[in-house]
């Protein structure tokens, strides 16, 4: 099926685009890949290690530790 004025030139144009949508949906994929897995790191960390951290560097004591875990225990 060819035209005139070249336009449409039949299977011959899907063998000049598919690569290019193929790398274009692959690009897309691996970004979307890459954006969740990296900010799933951030949201996987609980209150309870939070807590346990800032205790680690010394920003509260025992006792505001244990209270605010039990609180987190409700």
């Amino acid at each position: 099926m060819t035209h005139m004025d070249g336009m449409w030139m039949g299977p011959m144009m899907w063998a000049m685009w598919l690569p290019s949508i193929v790398l274009l949906a692959a690009l897309i994929g691996f970004g979307v890949w890459a954006v969740r897995r990296f900010t799933e790191r951030g949201s996987r960390t609980s209150a309870r290690q939070i807590l346990e951290e800032r205790l680690a560097r010394g920003e509260i004591d025992t006792e505001e530790f244990e209270t605010r875990l039990r609180a987190l225990e409700r």
